[in-house]
């Protein structure tokens, strides 16, 4: 865990003197809860976030502020807040405390959570660990849900742009403005921002790449499982029609209506609801699919660092219920791909038993992440003159608590985390010297491409750029690090192939 914060420090803001703490080992300072725009409650409820209001004296950035409105999901997920509550738009920062003589690369984390549930006070996203590596780290928390998403047509009349849903991403616009106009005075560059997530946190820094709105703020992403353009994302008018339902079902017939709901009501009833609230084509964030952005190399021309983890899905989109058997497979595959099924089996080849388990798993990680984080990749290298670097996270991490009974350590979604942040003691397992090792690499990784647009450094494992003619690296990041081509290729290609039919 990081050390425990001790002296206080005071930093000038746009908005007034915040106080934040410096470490006991004297190495970073820490800023907490600190609001980047005013609470989205009452009337700005379903509003683009409006700028935060100015303090007098000293305000206190001791503690996290309050996470987003949601419910409990995942056990995995374990925060040090104040709970949920729909004023929620704080940011967090770490910074070295030595000055530094220049200006230091500053990196934004987005949180995962399906854009549903998350927040920036869990302690695997503590960015003590990266500060010491001379960088800044701000993580924020934005609206999820029924707060962050809802689309409903009368939103779309309030509104300038017409455009209604994607709250919670003008909410990170929002957060990226506040970094440009003040991270400054905490040591940061301003023009070297890199913006990096997982999971969800990875879809939106996609789709930030594609944003208008977002056009400028950054100037690098990393992107960790998952990306917003392996499928299409629903438009404006059907959101709104999502909303009307969902208005419906729940027997509010304005949006004054809706607005008079307490949070936590709003929130239950969301969650009994069969819409979904994700983020969508509204006409102002997003004037197009991103997959569309990309294609046309329309995105931010900023290089690119991404990838996903080998143990991404399981294996019963194949098999379902079946005995896990080669024939199984091979039935599974046929069942589900008909005149295809030929295709599919030489895409993820099997002769065995435990090899068609694999393969099976190997798809249900590519159908739920690795194929259109694949795409995302590979449009960039395609359609940008920007290098692009492509990672594979292969290495089994040792079981936690949350384990389930004769479960094998694995490379599962979201278990990079800890290694990215090199915080290892935030979770409850038997963490080796090896995994310190790679957990050490994998910061100096990500912090080097922060600084440079290139993650190799001295010392590191070569790390080839995936823009390479013939060659298409990918980095495996493991107890013993090393560099393959695309050698999967044949998978993505075959999804592809079935994505245009």
């Amino acid at each position: 865990m990081p050390a425990q914060e001790a002296a206080p420090v005071r930093i000038s803001t746009s908005q007034g003197t915040l106080e934040g703490l410096i470490s006991a080992d004297g190495e970073v300072r820490t800023f907490k809860g600190i609001p980047y725009a005013a609470p989205p409650v009452g009337r700005l409820r379903w509003q683009p976030p409006q700028p935060a209001e100015p303090w007098e004296g000293v305000r206190p950035a001791h503690a996290f502020a309050p996470r987003a409105m949601q419910v409990h999901l995942w056990d995995d997920m374990v925060f040090h807040d104040a709970g949920p509550s729909e004023d929620c738009l704080y940011l967090n920062i770490w910074a070295p405390n030595e000055p530094a003589a220049a200006a230091l690369p500053v990196m934004v984390w987005i949180h995962g959570g399906g854009f549903v549930a998350g927040a920036t006070s869990e302690p695997r996203q503590y960015g003590h660990n990266l500060a010491r590596r001379g960088v800044i780290l701000v993580s924020l928390n934005y609206r999820m849900g029924v707060f962050g998403f809802f689309a409903h047509p009368e939103l779309a009349g309030e509104a300038d742009t017409g455009a209604t849903g994607n709250y919670g991403m003008l909410d990170m616009v929002a957060a990226l403005e506040w970094v440009r106009d003040n991270i400054a005075a905490f040591g940061g560059d301003p023009g070297n921002v890199t913006i990096f997530g997982e999971s969800a946190g990875s879809m939106a820094v996609n789709s930030l790449m594609a944003a208008p709105p977002a056009r400028g703020l950054f100037q690098k992403v990393i992107g960790e499982s998952g990306s917003s353009i392996g499928g299409p994302l629903p438009t404006r008018a059907a959101s709104a029609r999502d909303g009307l339902a969902f208005a419906e079902l729940i027997g509010a017939s304005s949006l004054a209506a809706l607005r008079e709901l307490p949070a936590d009501e709003l929130m239950q009833r969301s969650t009994e609801a069969p819409q979904r609230f994700r983020p969508n084509i509204d006409g102002h964030f997003l004037i197009e699919q991103p997959a569309d952005t990309f294609a046309g190399g329309l995105q931010a021309p900023v290089p690119l660092l991404a990838g996903w983890n080998f143990d991404e899905g399981g294996d019963g989109a194949i098999f379902g219920n079946r005995e896990r058997t080669l024939a199984n497979y091979r039935a599974g595959a046929q069942a589900r791909f008909g005149s295809q099924a030929d295709a599919f089996l030489a895409a993820y080849a099997a002769t065995t038993d435990a090899a068609a388990v694999r393969a099976a798993k190997d798809f249900g990680g590519d159908q739920f992440i690795g194929y259109g984080t694949w795409l995302w990749i590979e449009q960039h290298r395609l359609t940008s003159s920007q290098p692009t670097w492509r990672y594979m996270f292969d290495h089994p991490v040792p079981l936690s608590n949350l384990a389930q009974p004769g479960e094998k350590p694995r490379a599962a979604h979201s278990w990079e985390i800890e290694y990215v942040f090199d915080v290892l003691d935030s979770k409850n397992a038997p963490f080796t010297e090896t995994d310190h090792a790679l957990a050490d690499l994998m910061a100096d990784y990500w912090t080097n491409f922060a600084r440079h647009g290139d993650p190799n450094g001295p010392g590191l494992p070569p790390w080839p750029a995936y823009t390479e003619a013939g060659n298409l690296g990918v980095m495996h990041l493991n107890a013993a690090p090393y560099a393959t081509s695309d050698d999967h290729r044949a998978r993505y290609e075959f999804m592809r192939d079935q994505q245009s039919r």
